[in-house]
């Protein structure tokens, strides 16, 4: 069967994660994305964090599966003729290098749009370009703080914290991906390629926006009821952390089930939902609860939320967390298990759906990745391992029309 992207030919001059997390997916999706690396080292990827010697590093398998890689170095004259060449012929260019690289490499987007107007050149950027920050160079942690994530995640009485999933980079590189289909769907409808760009700090702040929100009613109130600010604690005039608290109004808090004192992970996500407020009763045989006026409306339960929270967790005390949620989730009952990632790693319904997948390597032998976390009816998507450094550079080469003696050539004055 063929793939949705097939016949879409990419040029990934992306390193790191952001970049290409975008460019991995839309391999997964067909697309045929080229990885042009360095002669000799390659992404910084490939070393980064490694567990065992001299093979490409985790970081690096799990964000290059599918693709293939071709070594070359631009500076040199024969490097610069092979990349017109794929520029001529490719779809896209996808890039996170830092701002006038490509124009320093000779490769302007007005070079580039006369060698091949149908191309789109997507780029990966810390900040918009106008921005007072647009040079300077932002990472995962840094997007973070600027998208305005890290002010309000935490506790109220710390400092604000980053979390551990990747806003700042994968996060951007979706972004990025759904910027490319449009810019060729677009090109679909007026023949012509465009530059499509996703900064860092404006991934971040797309997925803040609850918290946009939440400052504008602040603004206007003075308040926000469903913060555990409220009604003892006092506001300032910016969003505060709120903790574990649910973001989208409905009360909910991270619970302690039996064994907590020895595993870091036995605990619950518990969420109150006005809707679900007399299964909850039920559930924990307070069915008394059900029409007092002094709990029976989310108005009602506020001032008095943290002790309902501690009457569930003491009924959560003679219960695991798998327990717990297979009793709740016949109530209907918002909730989930906290899952570290060894528990996702062995998940046989994350197996199964091809969440989480094996994948062959030619160094590292098996090694587990991410599997795509979109689902088709009529596509089953297949990760294959991430290619070796230069591993597809002859390859690639003759189907560009070079001879062997050329790509010996080439070889021979390291331009690959």
């Amino acid at each position: 069967m063929s793939k949705p992207l097939e016949g879409i030919k990419i040029i990934d001059f992306t390193h790191v994660q952001a970049g290409p997390a975008c460019t991995q997916m839309l391999a997964w999706f067909g697309a045929d994305v080229i990885k042009v690396e360095r002669p000799g080292s390659g992404d910084v990827t490939r070393s980064q964090l490694r567990d065992i010697k001299d093979a490409d590093a985790l970081y690096f398998t799990m964000l290059n599966s599918n693709k293939r890689s071709i070594t070359l170095d631009t500076k040199t004259a024969q490097g610069k003729e092979v990349l017109t060449k794929l520029i001529k012929e490719a779809d896209v260019l996808v890039e996170n290098f830092g701002p006038g690289a490509l124009d320093r490499m000779g490769f302007s987007w007005a070079h580039i749009n006369e060698l091949n107007p149908g191309m789109i050149v997507a780029s990966v950027k810390g900040f918009s370009d106008g921005h007072h920050y647009e040079d300077l160079k932002v990472y995962e942690n840094v997007a973070q703080c600027a998208g305005g994530a890290a002010s309000t995640t935490g506790w109220w009485d710390g400092p604000p914290t980053v979390s551990a999933a990747a806003l700042g980079d994968s996060n951007t590189g979706m972004h990025l991906a759904i910027g490319i289909l449009t810019a060729i769907i677009g090109r679909q409808k007026t023949g012509k390629g465009q530059k499509v760009a996703v900064s860092m700090q404006d991934a971040v702040l797309n997925l803040c926006r609850v918290k946009m929100r939440d400052q504008q009613r602040l603004d206007r109130v003075g308040y926000l009821e469903e913060y555990p600010q409220y009604p003892h604690g006092e506001f300032t005039d910016v969003v505060p952390r709120g903790g574990n608290a649910g973001g989208g109004g409905q009360p909910g808090w991270v619970l302690k089930c039996k064994g907590w004192e020895t595993d870091p992970n036995a605990y619950i996500y518990f969420t109150i939902q006005g809707h679900a407020w007399a299964p909850i009763c039920k559930a924990l045989g307070k069915e008394e609860w059900i029409n007092d006026p002094a709990y029976n409306t989310a108005e009602a339960r506020q001032d008095k939320i943290f002790d309902i929270f501690a009457f569930i967790e003491d009924w959560l005390k003679d219960k695991t967390k798998y327990e717990a949620v297979d009793i709740l989730r016949k109530f209907d009952i918002p909730c989930a298990p906290v899952l570290s990632m060894k528990e996702l790693a062995e998940c046989p319904s994350l197996r199964k759906s091809g969440s989480i997948v094996e994948v062959e390597h030619k160094q590292r032998g098996t090694y587990l990745t991410v599997g795509s976390p979109i689902k088709f009816s009529d596509l089953k998507v297949e990760i294959t391992g991430s290619p070796l450094l230069g591993e597809h550079t002859d390859e690639i080469l003759a189907q560009l029309g070079y001879t062997p003696e050329q790509i010996a050539e080439m070889h021979a004055a390291k331009a690959v």
